[in-house]
């Protein structure tokens, strides 16, 4: 990182567990352990190289953050060893806090327990630092139960892979698993690069990430999306706050319909917290293909930054972007392929069809006859050949659909099996009716289900709270019970030994 770079003052709050100055609304970190539980998660030791300029000062910083060190000396507490230097007349000078024999004592330490044997070898480390910034070296790293690296340098020259998750691919023939291993919602879960695309909402201008040499490439979600819909969102934060108002982006994932994946990209202060998280049943046709992008920053993330805190607020906003995807599915399917569920176009497009093709009525108010028009037809014969249902660990689609390109009366079916002859038409729209009828909820019912599930909620914490205060008492009765039976052994011995003086004959 070639930031400002950390001081000595810096260096030691960054490598102290749950110190944290940032309270801001607009900052993300908070809570002051992200960059210990992150480099302890890769590896079992980390050493930090930091150089900075505060005035007229500049000092150069190593920290130390060694699991096999603790573990290995059984030392009682956290011990991060530190040394700090500064530069006098364009030298590097030890500068001492505490004691020499502290500085010492640290130097010694980090020699022994780092990859670098002697002080040259360290203040190497800050020539590619320049005049400042801050270089973390993480080594020791975690194997997997196979006695491999869990983190994969050899397959991707450009990327770092998590080997044991790379290999999860779905998908019934070679096509399907090819669409599927290049979907973002897919290789985020083991490449780096694709995660890091698309971590943050909105490109900085002041920073990038560069990744085995390679400048990461920003990607927006919602950018993506076909047929995109614009929805707003007010939570009620607390009656005395500010009115919140936020948008949540819409759309058919540019695959769809071949990819069924769907779920919300949820961000919090332009960081991603959860990835395409499904708020709908997996079971069901209803927001097959449909992506959402949304930035809730009126939540609070979990510590880990991969999921919210389960909160009331939490829950009302899962509930309302169920409604979001239902009410847009409704309105919208028929635009990759599904026949309508709104009961207008589904009129409109009964009519259409019965006069013996596509209808032009039909096909001014939809895209999707110009979208599919730009594939050949060979193309589409062979995506037509597949299973609608590409993703069978996320997703079961039962549902049979018809899809029409833009060529004079040629049709495309696709349908649960490969079929060369048409689907029964009275079946499919049977399908279709129940489908749509399952989507249209009453409102009030969703409230009081929302009610409900805040009141569940409420009666779990208190549940967990209960649970923990019995777990304290348990280990409280446990420790004095430990202490009795302590006490009781003393007593026992100092008796024998009374027993035995008073048996002794008098000399």
């Amino acid at each position: 990182d070639d930031g400002g770079g950390m001081d000595p003052e810096g260096v030691r709050q960054c490598m102290s567990l749950g110190f944290s100055t940032k309270k801001s609304k607009t900052t993300i970190g908070q809570y002051g352990n992200g960059f210990k539980t992150s480099t302890m998660r890769l590896g079992a030791d980390a050493i930090v190289f930091t150089r900075a300029i505060r005035g007229s000062n500049v000092t150069l910083s190593v920290g130390l953050l060694s699991y096999t060190f603790l573990r290995r000396t059984m030392k009682d507490d956290i011990v991060v060893p530190v040394l700090d230097f500064q530069i006098q007349d364009d030298h590097i000078v030890p500068l001492v806090y505490g004691s020499q024999g502290d500085w010492d004592s640290s130097l010694k330490i980090i020699l022994d327990w780092s990859p670098f044997s002697s002080m040259g070898e360290l203040l190497q480390q800050f020539k590619d630092i320049e005049s400042h910034g801050t270089k973390v070296v993480i080594y020791d790293l975690w194997m997997n139960d196979d006695g491999l690296l869990e983190l994969d340098f050899d397959d991707d020259d450009e990327d770092i892979l998590l080997r044991d998750q790379a290999k999860a691919t779905a998908g019934t023939t070679k096509i399907q698993k090819e669409i599927i291993e290049q979907h973002i919602s897919h290789r985020l879960r083991f490449s780096l690069r694709a995660y890091t695309s698309i971590l943050y909402l909105k490109k900085y201008a002041n920073f990038q990430i560069i990744l085995r040499g390679k400048v990461v490439e920003h990607i927006n979600i919602a950018h993506d999306l076909k047929f995109k819909k614009i929805f707003t969102y007010k939570p009620q934060v607390t009656h005395d706050s500010q009115v919140v108002s936020v948008k949540v982006d819409v759309g058919f994932a540019k695959e769809a319909p071949v990819l069924g994946i769907f779920g919300m990209n949820v961000y919090h202060k332009n960081r991603l917290i959860m990835p395409f998280w499904k708020v709908l049943q997996e079971g069901s046709s209803r927001g097959r293909s449909v992506v959402g992008v949304l930035e809730a920053n009126f939540i609070e993330p979990a510590h880990d930054k991969q999921d919210f805190e389960r909160t009331p607020l939490f829950i009302r906003l899962e509930t309302k972007l169920r409604q979001i995807i239902i009410e847009y599915w409704k309105n919208n399917c028929h635009l990759i392929g599904y026949q309508p569920m709104n009961p207008q176009l589904k009129t409109q497009y009964k009519a259409a069809k019965g006069s013996g093709g596509p209808g032009h009525q039909f096909q001014q108010k939809s895209s999707t006859a110009q979208r599919i028009g730009a594939h050949s037809s060979s193309t589409a014969q062979r995506i037509g050949a597949h299973s609608s249902n590409l993703l069978p660990e996320t997703y079961d689609d039962a549902a049979v659909f018809g899809l029409r390109t833009n060529g004079a009366g040629s049709g495309l079916q696709f349908s649960g099996q490969a079929q060369e002859n048409s689907t029964n038409s009275a079946s499919l729209e049977e399908d279709l009716v129940n489908i749509a009828s399952d989507a249209e909820l009453d409102p009030n019912f969703i409230e009081k289900l929302s009610d409900e599930n805040i009141s569940l909620f409420t009666r779990r914490e208190e549940l967990k709270q209960r649970d923990t205060q019995l777990k304290q008492t348990i280990l409280e009765l446990e420790h004095e019970l430990e202490e009795t039976k302590r006490k009781c052994s003393q007593l026992s011995t100092e008796l024998q030994v009374r027993k035995s003086q008073q048996q002794l004959p008098y000399m």
